[in-house]
């Protein structure tokens, strides 16, 4: 065995016992590193004459072709081995059952909400849409309550830039009546031409509903809660139409006919007459106890006026009503807080 035989069975001892990558680098910078065994003699070819380089240089060549191949081999043994110790560690057992994933569900609260736009929707009433960040005119003054109103009080709060001397500005929304103002005003400029020409145009039949922000917190309030806000305007809508769409509604809502409606006399700075709305079970454990569930009233004639309408013409009604407050009467929930805790095993039983 020539010297560049045993060169290449010591490479092979070396790689072989390499245990690991890091090993197995060290043992390749002896054979193939800048100063290793192969770079030596490739660097000793320089005192040969040239028929000697030429014989050496091959058989110089031949041996580092098979170090790198010996090295080549003992890498992908060596990272075969780390695959099988991986898979062994990672193993799965098969018999086991499988892990299945919970199947998610609407939130309470969404699900009142679609109730409420599926049976208000079945009445005709279209659903409006808008900003949470409202212009304090839509907020306030189109609704006839204009910046030194007392009204503003429990309201006038969230502010999301510096309020000027005029009450303008812009807040976090504290009811969704702006939304039926902007449906109104856009409703009047669709059917200009034909107000111009004094005929009469297509009532205006919508509901609200979205999120509203007050400064409340307790058992049954939230700062930022759900409202829907409804409006029918037109030359000859009355209380009794009022009344018709609130008892369909609630009987649809909490699926009886076992309950009873009574209107209380209030006060709203954009409704006159306004009426708070009560109702009462004949059954159940809320049996004979009024419930306060919406509020109610015929459009003030200020309202109407910034609709861009005549109210000696048009009247009409608005309500408002609490989708959390039925959410918690529908599912028998005495803690609105509970909606808006995240915890899945309070929300999990509403899949």
């Amino acid at each position: 065995m020539n010297d560049l035989d045993q060169l290449v069975a010591a490479a092979q001892a070396d790689f072989a016992r390499a245990a690991t990558p890091a090993d197995l680098e060290n043992a390749k910078a002896r054979y193939l590193g800048k100063s290793g065994q192969v770079t030596d003699l490739l660097k000793g070819m320089a005192a040969l004459s040239p028929e000697e380089k030429k014989t050496r240089g091959a058989e110089i060549n031949q041996t580092k072709q098979r170090v790198e191949a010996l090295l080549t081999e003992r890498r992908a043994a060596l990272a075969d081995a780390e695959l099988q110790a991986q898979l062994k560690a990672e193993a799965l057992d098969v018999t086991l059952p499988g892990r299945s994933r919970s199947q998610g569900g609407l939130h309470p609260v969404s699900r009142t909400l679609e109730r409420i736009e599926a049976i208000f929707g079945s009445m005709g009433f279209d659903v409006a849409d808008g900003p949470e960040i409202e212009e304090d005119w839509f907020n306030f003054t189109a609704l006839n309550t204009p910046a030194d109103h007392p009204a503003r009080s429990m309201h006038d709060t969230f502010y999301v830039d510096t309020k000027a001397p005029d009450g303008s500005g812009h807040l976090l929304r504290t009811h969704t009546s702006p939304m039926q103002v902007r449906y109104a005003v856009q409703h009047v400029k669709k059917h200009a031409a034909a107000l111009a020409a004094g005929e009469a145009i297509p009532e205006i039949r919508v509901i609200a509903p979205g999120r509203t922000y007050r400064v409340d917190s307790d058992a049954t309030h939230s700062p930022m809660f759900h409202q829907c806000e409804g409006l029918w305007i037109g030359e000859n809508v009355s209380f009794k139409d009022l009344k018709a769409v609130f008892a369909d509604f609630f009987r649809n809502f909490f699926e009886t006919d076992d309950l009873d409606i009574r209107f209380r006399p209030s006060f709203f700075p954009f409704t006159e007459p306004s009426a708070e709305v009560d109702i009462a079970f004949a059954s159940g454990p809320l049996k004979g106890r009024w419930l306060e569930v919406a509020g109610s009233g015929q459009v003030h004639p200020n309202v109407v006026r910034n609709f861009g309408l005549d109210p000696e013409r048009y009247i009409g009604f608005a309500f408002g009503m609490g989708p959390d407050r039925l959410t918690m009467l529908r599912y028998g929930v005495n803690d609105l807080r509970l909606f808006f805790d995240g915890d899945l095993r309070f929300l999990s039983q509403f899949k």
